[in-house]
């Protein structure tokens, strides 16, 4: 059973990631998640609070997604791992795209400007994802499969690769999945010369 407090939650993301932080009035959160304004600002203490908690969220969720999807494979090797990461990265933004429209909108990193809170959340989310795929250029080091000096830029460069064709498609630029056999050979080209 939904809270109120996850109600709102779930309304102001879907409200920011469709207009915008600026464009979404508390007034318009509280009428769609069927509370009242005074009920928002007891659960948090202003919008960017507001924003804050469902950065929050996000990170926790995104984090939650990938942990369970990681414990239940095994990989011979790194370059196998990556794949993987790649494949559920593209799945996630897909099934979650109230997660990833808001990473993709311009109003966090505005905020983050002048918010050293936002700015933690953002990188925290950031560095989460990327570390997934740290931990596969990590295990093709050790094995092999994959040749890098700095596991962290190359899962960087990969990463920066994948969530741009992301971006792409949250903006209805390409169809992405006509890419998916590319970005993988490309990634892999990446990962063996590195």
């Amino acid at each position: 059973m939904s809270t109120k407090r996850e109600n709102i939650l779930n309304t102001a993301i879907i409200l920011f990631t469709e207009k915008g932080f600026n464009e979404a009035s508390v007034s318009e959160i509280a009428k769609i998640s069927g509370v009242a304004e005074g009920t928002i600002f007891y659960h948090f203490k202003s919008k960017n609070d507001l924003f804050i908690s469902i950065l929050k969220e996000v990170k926790e969720g995104i984090s939650g997604e990938f942990d369970r999807y990681m414990k239940e494979r095994s990989f011979k090797t790194g370059m196998a791992m990556t794949e993987d990461v790649i494949a559920f990265f593209l799945y996630i933004a897909a099934h979650r795209k109230e997660w990833f429209g808001l990473l993709h909108r311009h109003y966090p990193y505005e905020l983050a400007r002048t918010n050293s809170e936002c700015r933690e959340h953002l990188e925290s989310i950031f560095n989460t994802l990327i570390s997934f795929f740290e931990k596969a250029v990590i295990l093709g080091n050790k094995d092999g499969s994959i040749k890098t000096e700095s596991p962290f830029k190359t899962a960087l460069l990969i990463f920066s690769m994948v969530n741009g064709l992301i971006w792409l498609k949250f903006n209805e630029l390409y169809d992405i999945s006509s890419l998916y056999a590319e970005l993988l050979e490309s990634c892999k080209k990446v990962l063996s010369s590195a």
